[in-house]
This record gives C-alpha cells, sequence and structure tokens, in this order.
C-alpha cells in the first residue's frame, strides 16, 4: 500500500485550523427521506451482494484492508501497519515537517462489538456514509436536513476524517448504501482490531467540508456545464 501522506484536495483550507466549529450545513437544500428498506429487503441475500458490489468497486479494502480481495487477511479489519495511516494537513512528501500534519486512521469496518461496526446500527452507518457524521457521535435517527439544528442533523457535526470520500459516496442512491450497511453489519465477520483515534483539527472538518464539499444533492440536470440529448443522442 501507498504511505498516505494526502497532498490532494484535502490540504487546500485545512490551514490555519480554527478552534470555532464552522457548520457544513449553511445550505438549505432538504435531501430526500432515506428510507430503510423493509424487513424482507434488508435479510435477503440479493441486498447483501449488492453491497459486496459496492464495497468492492468503491475500493473501501484499498484503505480498510484487504486491498480488493474478501478472502484476504484482515479484510475490512482497519489499521494494522503503518503503510495504511494517512497524514492529513500542511503537510506533503516535499515539506513533511511542516505543521500540522495530522494523522488519520482507517478503521476497522467488521461488525466486532468492541472496536469495529458491531456497536452501530444501520442507519448510523447509513448516516455517516451519506452525511459524513461519526457514527459514535451520531445517534441513530433518520436525518432530512443538512442544516444544524433542523431534522435531527446535529447541531454540531462531527465528521468523518479523510481522506474517507464520503462527500462523493453521498450521492449514491438510497438502496446503494443502505446495502452497503446490510453487507458490513451482516456479511462481514467480525475481527477484534482497535484502531487509534483519527486526529482532528478542533472543528473535527468542519471548516474543510464547508470550503471543499460540493452542494448536496447536487444540482438538477442539465447544469450549464453540461448539455441534454434527445432520444437520438442529438442536442435538444
Amino acid at each position: 500500500m501507498l504511505r498516505a501522506r494526502i497532498s490532494s484536495r484535502w490540504i487546500v483550507g485545512l490551514v490555519p485550523l480554527s478552534a470555532a466549529v464552522v457548520l457544513l450545513g449553511a445550505r438549505t437544500t432538504k435531501p430526500g427521506r432515506a428510507t430503510a428498506p423493509s424487513r424482507a429487503d434488508t435479510s435477503s441475500a440479493q441486498l447483501i451482494a449488492r453491497g459486496r458490489y459496492q464495497v468492492l468497486s468503491h475500493g473501501c479494502g484499498g484503505c480498510h484492508g484487504g486491498l480488493d480481495d474478501p478472502s484476504a487477511h484482515g479484510w475490512l479489519a482497519g489499521v494494522e501497519t503503518d503503510d495504511q495511516v494517512f497524514e492529513v494537513g500542511a503537510c506533503t512528501p516535499l515539506h513533511p515537517d511542516t505543521k500540522p500534519c495530522l494523522k488519520t486512521y482507517p478503521r476497522n469496518l467488521t461488525p466486532d462489538n468492541e472496536t469495529g461496526l458491531g456497536r452501530f446500527t444501520e442507519r448510523q452507518i447509513f448516516n455517516a456514509l451519506r452525511y459524513g457524521l461519526r457514527p459514535e457521535e451520531t445517534p441513530d435517527v433518520e436525518i432530512t436536513s443538512t442544516t444544524p439544528g433542523q431534522g435531527n442533523f446535529p447541531m454540531h457535526p462531527r465528521y468523518l476524517a479523510p481522506p474517507m470520500p464520503w462527500t462523493d459516496w453521498r450521492h449514491m442512491d438510497d438502496s446503494e448504501l443502505w446495502a452497503i450497511a446490510a453487507y458490513l453489519k451482516r456479511a462481514v465477520k467480525p475481527v477484534h482490531n482497535r484502531v487509534p483515534e483519527s486526529e482532528g483539527p478542533p472543528d473535527f472538518w468542519a471548516s474543510a467540508y464547508t470550503k471543499l464539499a460540493g452542494p448536496y444533492p447536487a444540482k438538477p440536470f442539465p447544469t450549464e456545464n453540461e448539455r441534454a440529448l434527445d432520444s437520438s443522442g442529438s442536442d435538444k
């Protein structure tokens, strides 16, 4: 695996790290209702297979363990070696001593009750993928808004540490995110592996996501940068 010193878009806007809480949810756009699948749906092998496909095709194992091989040692069990630790902030491979330089650790995604996702509900996992909210600090509630303090969105949200790309994952269909949650909770064997807590700025990434995250839901198609085609494939 790569030594994950990040010098990508996550660096931009992370410095200075303000102690004030900057709220991501200044947008007033309301997401659709994230209705959980029915009991029959959530028990189906088809749902689990769909979740497994999403986990594999989105490269979860590349950071969380096992690469793209569910039969590999440490599949989704989180950090086991220093090579899986990410360094985020002002530091870059060319300037490793630049501060801040915060360490983040891909967490244990197996359903172990003490060290993994076993103590969280599928809705908490869904909310982490849709809204980037840390499940250990966000209750098991349906969220219907992105405005802090409204629609069960936390007044002071604490977000997953980068480089977890939840800002991209949130645009996935509800059914896909529920399938991922079902796969992680029910179809992965629990592994007891306690991963260190990721380091974070005082606002725990709220200011970074405020600056970098695009709107959710995305603006309707077509935007000024897109064009609609008719049924023949020609411009309208």
